[in-house]
């Protein structure tokens, strides 16, 4: 029978003040799991953050010499966990937003075959520390994204999830905003097995650092899905502005037509050049939508591709170093290994 690992990735930006309390409710055991290590993504913080993670006794931390934003924090955090033989990965907030004793609850469907993703469910709609404004406006996200991706996503933007080896494997974040929209995404266009489960939250320790305002999270949020729906979807996309063009094009040469077969045969040559040119974009929008839809198999090839060799490289890896070693991740992060804590978290 073989060892299940789990790692519990955090990223962290100048989260000295508030990791200590999120680590001590870290479950030290889960049923079904043999070893549990914590991964601390220290995303260019100067207050100390990976200083308080290695008292803490934290296994591994990964440390940007400068922030670069939740989304690379994410995704070197996944390729970290990889690296050290995660056969499951959790990702959990520093500033302890979600529950940790809801991490047994993710992790069971993954133990049980039946999901590759979890995604916590905050039941966003209902939330007290939410505005009305804002709840509708996680409501509305959510049913978006789902709708574009095929899934049930009642809480889309929930960084609380869990995820086998293999849909880790498979995860890219292209996004320099969040990762929650496009993993979803790339979940939904790869017909993975996803599920959402309720959890629950912690009072807030902090404002929210990714949404500085209202408007600026629809705008953020708008661009990338926007970007994310076009990539994923090219064809309905663009058919869809195509036709709308082609459709709105029809209107001013109807018109043109009925005023000449009612005898005004001059006067009307604008309605017949808008015509024109709303039908003729139309179609160009539509065929750019077919030269994209057959761009997208294209990058399908290549995301397999890229698959292939990033399980080859970690591979390679844990045959070099053996498994749960430590390896760069490149020239501006490092890993820093610490074998006396791999008992578990140190208090």
């Amino acid at each position: 029978m073989t060892m299940k690992k789990l790692i519990i990735q955090i990223p962290c930006f100048n989260e000295a003040a508030t990791l200590p309390e999120t680590l001590a409710v870290l479950p030290r055991k889960i049923p079904g799991i043999d070893q549990i290590e914590i991964l601390i993504i220290d995303d260019g913080s100067v207050d100390g953050t990976a200083e308080v993670a290695r008292a803490s006794g934290v296994h591994h931390i990964v440390r940007f010499l400068r922030n670069r934003g939740l989304a690379a924090a994410f995704t070197a955090g996944l390729d970290a966990c990889l690296r050290q033989g995660a056969d499951f990965i959790v990702n959990t907030d520093a500033d302890n937003q979600y529950e940790a004793m809801d991490i047994p609850r993710l992790v069971a469907p993954l133990l049980a075959g039946t999901a590759e993703v979890v995604v916590g469910d905050r039941r966003v709609g209902t939330l007290p520390n939410f505005s009305p404004f804002k709840r509708k406006l996680q409501v509305l996200g959510s049913w978006v994204i789902g709708h574009a991706s095929g899934l049930d996503t009642p809480d889309a933007t929930s960084g609380f999830r869990a995820l086998t080896r293999e849909a880790a494997l498979r995860t890219y974040v292209l996004s320099g905003y969040s990762y929650t929209l496009e993993t979803l995404m790339q979940a939904g266009a790869r017909r993975a097995l996803v599920q959402f489960v309720p959890v629950s939250i912690n009072p807030q320790t902090r404002p929210s650092r990714l949404m500085r305002s209202i408007p600026e999270y629809i705008r953020k949020s708008g661009i990338t899905i926007l970007r994310i729906y076009t990539m994923y979807r090219p064809l309905r996309v663009f058919l869809m502005l195509g036709i709308s063009m082609i459709l709105l094009g029809t209107i001013p040469g109807l018109r043109f037509i009925y005023l000449i077969h009612v005898g005004q045969r001059t006067g009307h040559v604008q309605s017949l050049i808008l015509a024109a040119i709303l039908i003729i974009v139309g179609f160009i929008v539509s065929l750019i939508g077919v030269v994209a839809d057959l761009l997208s198999f294209n990058r399908k090839l290549l995301e397999e591709l890229t698959y292939r060799v990033r399980r080859m490289e970690i591979a390679a890896a844990a045959n070099r170093n053996g498994r749960g070693s430590h390896s760069d991740l490149g020239p501006s992060s490092k890993v820093e290994a610490h074998p006396e804590s791999e008992g578990g978290l140190q208090r």
